[in-house]
């Protein structure tokens, strides 16, 4: 079995794009919260929330609990920094990075 792994390329703003993951077309919006850091959205291509509110923290696959909607591939948060556990509100895409893992 082959494991891709790449980053979505970021920038420190709140951001809404498309992206095509495992044969889909996802829109993904993150958005800077002061309290509670950033925070992804997942919509399918028709702008259907499937997922809201997934904070972005390391170390853990942010889809796991979603399993069940069987995307076919997982999110990760990695920091250039190993003992940082969020990405900040100007290092993410720079030295915080999101992950897509596909098997």
């Amino acid at each position: 079995m082959t494991i891709t792994i790449s980053e979505i390329p970021l920038s420190p703003d709140n951001q809404q794009f498309n992206i095509s993951l495992a044969d889909t077309t996802y829109k993904m919006r993150l958005l800077w919260r002061d309290a509670a850091g950033w925070i992804m959205d997942m919509q399918d291509s028709g702008g259907n929330p499937m997922i809201t509110g997934i904070p972005l923290v390391t170390g853990v696959d942010l889809l796991a609990q979603y399993a069940f909607m069987g995307f076919g591939f997982s999110l990760y948060v990695g920091c250039d920094d190993s003992t940082q556990e969020y990405p900040t509100k100007i290092d993410i895409g720079n030295g915080s990075h999101l992950y897509i893992v596909q098997s």
